[in-house]
């Protein structure tokens, strides 16, 4: 079984504006900003061993405003310039009670099957509280940015910056199985 880390699209692997209390995701390409910082955490974790995987929830897509074509011409951007392995899309609206929304297992359940992934000896990498949910019903770790999306659900760790990431995962991961919920 397989090592990942699961890292949240809007806001952490590309930028996302705020209006009104709420991040907007890009709805174009036009609008779709890759997050320079996360290539050289991205980068190090990928040299360590980790499947990266990007997660996002995207209702556009069912709501019709976003087309699957600027969705997949934004996620090519991403896997050009940053070492992912997969990226996974809820294409749902909240209310289609769908098991792959975040705050839902789904789309995480989907990964480990795929990549034979051991979910336990996962990580989550976001800004929002909806992954941390996630991570905590699965058994994963979560690593939240601070963020005024991180809500008062259940996190392991927030971090004040992306660069932290690599270097707290390497170090849990390469502790003992006990120890991993502890940094």
């Amino acid at each position: 079984m397989r090592s990942a880390i699961f890292f949240e699209r809007d806001g952490i692997l590309n930028l996302a504006k705020a209006e009104r209390q709420h991040q907007i995701s890009p709805l174009n390409f036009e609008d779709f900003q890759i997050n320079e910082e996360a290539l050289e955490p991205l980068s190090h974790l990928k040299q360590a061993g980790f499947l990266l995987i990007g997660t996002t929830n995207q209702p556009g897509l069912s709501r019709g405003y976003q087309s699957r074509r600027e969705l997949e011409m934004m996620h090519m951007l991403l896997r050009k310039n940053l070492p992912l392995d997969d990226i996974l899309v809820c294409p749902h609206d909240e209310l289609d009670s769908c098991p792959c929304r975040k705050p839902q297992t789904g789309l995480f359940q989907e990964a480990a099957f795929k990549w034979q992934l051991d979910l336990e000896r996962c990580y989550v990498v976001s800004d929002k509280w909806q992954d941390a949910h996630a991570a905590h019903l699965l058994g994963c770790t979560s690593l939240l940015l601070k963020s005024p999306w991180n809500g008062s659900s259940h996190h392991d760790l927030i971090v004040n910056k992306l660069g932290d990431v690599a270097a707290r995962i390497i170090q849990a991961h390469s502790a003992p199985v006990l120890a991993m919920h502890q940094i």
